[in-house]
C-alpha cells in the first residue's frame, strides 16, 4: 500500500515539475521574442517626451509639475508644446512646434523662445538622433549652472533589413543597428573553431577508445572531463596571456586581439566536450563488431574508421553539435581575446565582434530602443543556433538512411 502511494506520489510530482519547468522556459522563450520583435512593429514611445533638468516648477500645455525629474508624457500626435518656467528676468516662454510628417528627426522640431525665433539667449543641441536639448543661459555659462529640457522624439519601428544586413552599429549617437558585422563575426569564429576543434577532438576519441590500453585511457578521459568543467573565462585569460601575444608576434601586428585568437581559443574550449562525447559513443559500439571485421581481415584502423566510427556517427555528431552551439554561445572568452571591433571584415588578422560579446558588453547601459535591439540580437542568435543544429541533424538523417 506504501509502496503504491508513493509511486503515485512521484509519479504526479514529477509531472508537475515536468509541466512547470516547460511553461517557465515557454515563458522566457516568449518573453525574448517579444522583446526582441518589438522594434520592427512599434514606435519606442506613443509621443514625445520631455526631461526638464535644473527646473523646479514648469508648466506643459497648461499642467504644472514641481521638482519633476522624470518624463513628460506629450499625447501623440500634438503640434505644438508650450513651456513655461521662472526664470531671472521673469517667466520664461518656449514654444515647440512638430511636423509629425517630417521623416528626418533633425527637422522635426521648430523652436521660438519669448514669443520670437530662438535666439543667442537659449542653446539647441542635437547630440543624438531624436534627441533635442534647450539650455539657460547660453552655452559659455558654466554646465552646471544650466537649465535644460530634453525633448525625446519617438522613434519609428525599425526596418529589419537594416538591422539584419545593416554594416554599421551605432546605438548611442546615430541610433544605427546593423548586425551583420556581428553575425560574420559569429559564424566565422565558431566555423574556425570547429574546423580546428571537432578533427583534433575526433582523432583523439578514436586514438583513447581503440588504441590506447584502458588503463591509461581511464587517465586521459579523467582530464579531458576536467578540462571540460573549467569555466570559460580562464580560458579567456588564458588566450589574452598566451594565445594574443604569440599571435601578435608571429604574425608582426600591432595587435593580438583578432579573429585568429578568437578562433583558436574557442577551439580549445569545445575539444574536452567533443572528446567526452564522441568517445563516450565509440566505447558503446559493441566488441562483437569489431571482432566481425577483423575476422574478416580488416586490420585495426580499417575497422575503426570504417565499422565503429560509422557505428558511433548518431553519438560523435551529437558532441559536435554541443561544441558548435558552445561556440556561438561563448561570451567571455570571445570578449577577452577577438577585440570586439563591429567592422565587418573576413581578415582573420584583424578584429571582430560576436553578437554574445555585444549583448554581455552593452547591456548593462543600455535603455529605450538599445535595449530592445540587444534583445533582437538574442532573437538571431537563438535562430541561427537553430538553423545550425537543424541542418546537422538533417545531414545525421541523411547519412544513416545511406547506410
Amino acid at each position: 500500500m506504501n509502496r503504491k502511494f508513493s509511486d503515485i506520489f512521484f509519479k504526479y510530482l514529477v509531472s508537475i515539475v515536468a509541466l512547470f519547468s516547460v511553461l517557465a522556459l515557454g515563458a522566457i522563450l516568449l518573453f525574448v521574442f517579444a522583446q526582441g520583435t518589438m522594434p520592427f512593429f512599434t514606435p519606442t514611445y506613443p509621443g514625445v517626451r520631455l526631461v526638464p533638468q535644473r527646473i523646479n516648477e514648469i508648466t506643459v500645455n497648461g499642467e504644472t509639475y514641481f521638482d519633476h525629474n522624470t518624463f513628460i508624457d506629450i499625447p501623440q500626435n500634438t503640434k505644438t508644446i508650450l513651456i513655461r518656467f521662472p526664470g531671472l528676468d521673469g517667466d520664461e516662454v518656449l514654444e515647440i512646434n512638430i511636423d509629425n510628417n517630417e521623416k528626418d528627426p533633425q527637422k522635426a522640431l521648430s523652436f521660438s523662445h519669448n514669443g520670437e525665433p530662438a535666439d543667442q539667449r537659449i542653446d539647441v543641441t542635437y547630440p543624438e538622433s531624436y534627441v533635442f536639448t534647450v539650455s539657460w543661459p547660453q552655452s559659455g555659462i558654466m554646465a552646471a549652472l544650466q537649465k535644460r529640457i530634453h525633448i525625446i522624439l519617438p522613434e519609428p519601428p525599425y526596418n529589419p533589413v537594416s538591422f539584419l544586413a545593416g554594416l554599421h552599429w551605432s546605438p548611442d549617437k546615430d541610433k544605427i543597428f546593423g548586425i551583420l558585422p556581428m553575425i560574420a563575426g559569429t559564424i566565422m569564429a565558431s566555423f574556425g573553431a570547429v574546423l580546428l576543434g571537432v578533427p583534433i577532438g575526433l582523432l583523439c576519441a578514436l586514438f583513447m577508445s581503440e588504441f590506447l590500453k584502458p588503463k591509461f585511457a581511464s587517465v586521459v578521459r579523467a582530464g579531458v572531463e576536467l578540462l571540460a568543467g573549467i569555466p570559460s573565462v580562464v580560458y579567456g585569460f588564458f588566450g589574452l596571456m598566451v594565445i594574443v601575444p604569440f599571435v601578435r608576434v608571429t604574425f608582426n601586428i600591432p595587435s593580438g586581439n583578432t579573429l585568429l585568437s578568437a578562433v583558436i581559443v574557442l577551439a580549445l574550449m569545445i575539444l574536452p566536450t567533443v572528446i567526452t562525447i564522441a568517445e563516450t559513443s565509440l566505447r558503446a559500439v559493441p566488441l562483437s563488431v569489431r571482432e566481425a571485421s577483423l575476422a574478416l581481415g580488416a586490420s585495426k584502423m580499417q575497422t575503426t574508421w570504417n565499422v565503429v566510427l560509422p557505428h558511433a556517427n548518431s553519438g560523435v555528431i551529437a558532441g559536435i553539435i554541443l561544441g558548435i552551439s558552445r561556440a556561438v554561445g561563448e561570451t567571455m572568452a570571445v570578449i577577452l581575446v577577438a577585440g570586439n571591433s563591429p567592422h565587418l571584415t573576413f581578415n582573420p588578422l584583424k578584429s571582430v565582434r560576436t553578437l554574445t560579446s555585444t549583448i554581455a558588453m552593452e547591456m548593462g547601459y543600455a535603455s529605450g530602443r538599445h535595449s530592445e535591439m540587444l534583445f533582437s540580437i538574442g532573437v538571431t542568435l537563438f535562430a541561427i543556433i537553430l538553423i545550425l543544429n537543424s541542418l546537422i541533424l538533417w545531414y545525421r538523417r541523411r547519412i544513416e538512411r545511406n547506410l
